[in-house]
């Protein structure tokens, strides 16, 4: 009889699972297709292809519940009076029509069923998914930074201008413009490359949550800080290549590296540096650590 209930109770929570996922499909799956379609085709507004880390980020997200899945089952069924505000404001939110506002309820609404169902238990496990998934979702973050980047701008300019200068090209930089050939290159706030930025600390963030380096401190501010560094040179470097090609007429070249496949592929090799440089951090700083355990075993000594 026992048993029979156990088996009842488990069906009861399987099918509740199964519902609450099928609402969540129905309701949310046009606009995550959206997002994709935009993100690939780049056919939806500037801010929001800031976002499209999303395409690595979202299955990855996905991934880490799937795998966390037993975890999740065996945490006690407990409801948090804070998952009832959640889903209330990402059920407002929903209904307002309100294009960023259905966005955010999303993770809004996740946030709040971990809580319901599982109270801060089911936060704290599905905490860096959640987090994943909230960095993925389109808001307008990016178009309230842009005023702010004019240093920035400035900087990849005059950078840019310097560089091509060394290679005897007569380039005239004026704030975030560079005069090269006859022709104006603009460094444009999204040329600064904060969506590189954003995509890099995004992806560093999957590294250091997989390889387990996210709560070294060390490791982490280390990695994060050569990570921006690698960003702002790589941008650097693609601004320079895009004024040589503007300036001396090789508009085919401007355009792959600009607004064609050319300037993804060029992003995804800059990512894959990202790989070989956690492991170099983790290797030294564990040999790091290493070397200080024997120093203080010798003292003791």
């Amino acid at each position: 009889m026992a048993i029979q209930q156990h088996f009842k109770i488990r069906n009861t929570g399987q099918l509740l699972n199964l519902a609450i996922l099928g609402v969540l499909v129905l309701l949310y799956a046009p606009i995550l297709l959206h997002w994709v379609d935009g993100w690939l085709h780049k056919n939806i507004s500037t801010e929001h292809e800031y976002f499209s880390h999303g395409l690595i980020g979202l299955p990855f997200a996905s991934y880490l519940v799937w795998i966390q899945r037993k975890q999740w089952q065996r945490l006690p069924n407990i409801i948090h009076p804070l998952g009832a505000v959640l889903l209330l404001i990402g059920g407002v939110f929903y209904l307002s029509g309100v294009t960023e506002w259905v966005n955010l309820s999303f993770p809004a609404i996740l946030a709040g069923l971990c809580l319901w169902l599982k109270g801060m238990s089911g936060l704290q496990l599905q905490g860096f998914p959640l987090l994943l998934i909230f960095l993925a979702t389109p808001t307008s973050g990016p178009y309230l930074i842009a005023p702010y980047t004019l240093p920035l701008q400035s900087f990849i300019a005059g950078t840019a201008g310097f560089i091509l200068n060394q290679f005897g090209m007569e380039v005239t930089v004026e704030g975030i413009n560079l005069f090269v050939g006859g022709r104006i290159v603009e460094v444009a706030p999204y040329c600064a490359g904060l969506k590189m930025l954003f995509t890099t600390l995004y992806v560093s963030l999957m590294l250091l949550y997989w390889t387990g380096a996210l709560s070294s401190r060390r490791t982490r501010n280390w990695f994060l800080i050569i990570a921006i560094v690698i960003s702002i040179t790589a941008n650097i470097i693609r601004n320079t290549a895009l004024t040589f090609f503007h300036g001396t007429g090789q508009e085919a070249a401007f355009k792959w590296l600009h607004d064609s496949w050319g300037g993804d592929l060029y992003s995804a090799c800059m990512l894959v540096l990202l790989v070989p440089l956690l492991n170099k951090i983790n290797s030294y700083f564990a040999t790091a650590s290493d070397m200080e355990f024997e120093a203080e075993g010798e003292t003791k000594i």
